[in-house]
């Protein structure tokens, strides 16, 4: 009956006036949940009842017949793609409608990371990424990403798969001194319309404290003091490369009491475990005149 249904549908629609009205004519439901749709088949062209066949036919559910009124009921629903036909097939024609069904899954989790990890320095370009797990339908999720308060930008999904799926997105971002100590996130939205979840289903990842460094500039004479810290486990290790081979070096920290003109330029920090490595530039600029008492 399905190829047959399908078959009138293509080449005699133009002939179906009175045609199956489904209610709702669009159908939202999250996987797992019940569903339930009425169709009436017709307003006098399969009349009488007795010459005509009504029903509703899917994959999954059962139809209540009652005269011209089809019932369809799903006590689970168990799949990602179906589409419900309501019809009726007389002597001489038949019509049919189907019923819009999108199955949602909201995401199990979502989570924010920067790209290079950090610490970060002015200018130099990130990328934040949030990793959405098994979400459905992909299509309809929309991705912004946030500089504390103030939404970036918004990314999109090109993938049209129904089944749940898991997609990483990202942003590219140039960081600024401003950024030092600003929280980013992301939040992941499952927009389905009008039928679907009001408000829409949102969720938010963890947030993130961006560690920015910038450019530092002291005069001759004066002390230097240089820290590098991240976070890691197992837990780090530091190195430190200099522009001359002053400077008391301790994990993090590098200090070298009196600045000199040779001593100015990149100061370039290590972070490394058996996991990752990490590096950090300190531009350092010294003044040519050493510091008035």
């Amino acid at each position: 009956m399905y190829i047959l249904c399908f078959f009138f549908l293509f080449f005699l629609q133009i002939y179906c006036s009175d045609k199956p009205v489904i209610t709702p004519s669009r159908l939202v439901v999250k996987f797992g949940d019940p569903a339930s749709a009425t169709c009436v088949a017709c307003q006098q062209a399969c009349l009488p009842l007795d010459d005509s066949v009504i029903s509703m036919e899917a994959s999954l559910g059962t139809p209540d017949i009652n005269g011209t009124k089809v019932t369809w009921t799903v006590d689970r629903m168990t799949e990602w793609e179906l589409t419900p036909k309501c019809y009726y097939t007389t002597l001489v024609h038949q019509c049919c409608t189907s019923l819009s069904v999108t199955v949602y899954k909201p995401p199990e989790t979502v989570s924010f990371s920067l790209n290079p990890s950090e610490p970060l320095t002015e200018g130099s370009k990130v990328t934040l990424q949030c990793d959405v797990l098994n979400v459905a339908p992909v299509a309809n999720l929309t991705v912004t990403f946030y500089r504390g308060q103030t939404p970036l930008d918004e990314v999109k999904s090109n993938d049209i798969t129904e089944k749940p799926v898991s997609e990483t997105f990202s942003l590219s971002y140039n960081t600024r001194k401003e950024d030092d100590g600003v929280q980013f996130w992301c939040e992941a939205k499952l927009e389905l319309g009008a039928e679907g979840p009001q408000p829409p289903l949102v969720v938010k990842s963890e947030e993130v404290n961006a560690t920015v460094y910038s450019p530092i500039s002291i005069t001759r004479g004066e002390p230097l003091h240089l820290t590098c810290l991240a976070e890691g486990n197992p837990k780090p290790q530091y190195s430190w490369t200099l522009p001359s081979n002053k400077g008391h070096r301790s994990g993090t920290d590098l200090k070298i009491d009196s600045d000199d003109v040779q001593d100015g330029g990149q100061y370039v920090c290590t972070v490394s475990n058996n996991v990752n490595s990490v590096i950090v530039t300190f531009n350092v600029t010294v003044q040519g005149e050493f510091p008035q008492d």
